[in-house]
C-alpha cells in the first residue's frame, strides 16, 4: 500500500505523477481540452506562450500517463487532435477548482505583492 502521507518525500512513488500534473503547461493544456478535443495548432493558440517543443514533450507525457488520447484521422494532410480520457477530465475537474480559486483570490494575491514591494 502507498503511504499518501508522504507525497513529500521525492522517494515517494506517486510524487512523479504529483511533478507532472503541477506544471503550468499541464494545467493549461488540461483546462483547454476540458471543452472538447483540440488540435495541436489549436493547442498552441489556446495556451499562450508555450513553445511547440515544450507542447509536444507535454502532449506525450500527458498521453504516457494515460490523461489525455492523441486521435489520427487518416486524412490528406493527416489531422491529429488530442482529447481527454476519463482520468484526464477526473483531474480536470481538480483544475478548474483551482482556476477558481486563483480567480477569486487574485485581489488578495495582488495586494499581498503590493505590501511585499512596498517593504523592500
Amino acid at each position: 500500500m502507498l503511504d499518501s502521507d508522504n507525497t513529500c518525500n521525492t522517494d515517494c512513488p506517486p510524487r512523479d505523477v504529483l511533478d507532472l500534473i503541477g506544471s503550468k503547461w499541464v494545467i493549461m493544456i488540461l483546462c483547454c481540452l476540458k471543452s472538447g478535443p483540440l488540435r495541436t495548432g489549436e493547442l498552441m493558440r489556446a495556451a499562450t506562450g508555450i513553445s511547440q517543443k515544450m507542447l509536444t514533450q507535454t502532449l506525450r507525457d500527458l498521453e504516457y500517463n494515460g490523461f489525455v488520447e492523441r486521435i489520427s484521422h487518416p486524412e490528406v494532410p493527416p489531422r491529429v487532435e488530442y482529447r481527454l480520457t476519463g482520468l484526464g477530465h477526473s483531474l480536470s475537474e481538480l483544475t478548474l477548482v483551482m482556476q477558481q480559486w486563483a480567480v477569486a483570490n487574485y485581489p488578495a494575491i495582488l495586494a499581498q505583492r503590493s505590501r511585499a514591494v512596498g517593504q523592500n
